[in-house]
């Protein structure tokens, strides 16, 4: 769960998960120096669970800048790996998605040994929050089209960043060599394990807005999203 100045949302997001009848669950919060003090929340709440449960359930990935989210991202999962997790959950701070999902993720994720389990907005049965209004639910499905067709994927949520990914599955793409620092680490990380053989599954989920803090949509961010399908396609052709 990559986080910056996310002091609003961490602390509920937090015991939702932990609240989860997933006794070998355990959250990694990456952390870009946010200045509002979502680290130091962080650590409290890993001392928090630490002391109720006797175990750490709950650790904390301090990075020393803002560095984009594709990179907040890649440095979680390879710490997670690292550290012997088989399955690798992303998901965001901000309350979007929906925790009480995960367990059914993982159950798809073992029943199909899918590479990747897609928290879908976009497959029957998906739902966009009613605070989204009309010109921002067709710039999503716009996004998702736009990257589909150039990649030539069958994914519905490309762009999606609710997903389960299989260890074998990251090791596979190679974290250290993904190049996407913000948004579009997402369409790059599926395609990848799509090009190396792995299938990917998508389950319906609602996608809800959030209720505090900001967006770190920016334009750099969007050009960035804009351009990489292109450089993917022109890499895997080569």
């Amino acid at each position: 769960m990559p986080t910056y100045n996310e002091a609003g949302n961490l602390p509920g997001m937090a015991d939702a998960l932990m609240a989860l009848p997933l006794p070998g669950l355990r959250l990694l919060v990456v952390d870009d120096s946010s200045p509002d003090g979502t680290g130091d929340l962080a650590e409290s709440k890993a001392q928090e669970y630490a002391e109720r449960e006797g175990a750490a359930r709950i650790s904390v990935l301090h990075r020393t800048e803002k560095d984009g989210l594709g990179r907040a991202y890649a440095a979680g999962m390879a710490q997670a790996v690292a550290d012997g997790a088989r399955y690798v959950l992303q998901m965001d701070a901000d309350g979007s998605h929906p925790a009480d999902k995960i367990a059914e993720l993982l159950g798809v994720a073992l029943a199909t040994e899918a590479g990747v389990v897609i928290g879908s907005r976009y497959v029957q049965g998906g739902t966009l929050s009613d605070a989204w209004g009309a010109h921002r639910k067709l710039l999503s499905r716009w996004a998702n089209t736009y990257a589909g067709t150039i990649l030539g994927t069958r994914v519905r949520d490309i762009t999606g960043g609710f997903n389960l990914w299989r260890a074998d599955a990251l090791r596979a793409i190679d974290l250290a060599s993904v190049d996407s620092a913000g948004y579009s680490f997402q369409v790059e990380m599926k395609y990848r394990a799509l090009r190396r053989g792995f299938d990917v599954v998508e389950v319906p989920i609602h996608f809800e807005d959030r209720t505090v803090g900001e967006s770190k949509m920016n334009l750099m961010v969007q050009l960035e999203s804009i351009a990489m399908p292109w450089k993917l396609r022109a890499r895997s052709r080569r």
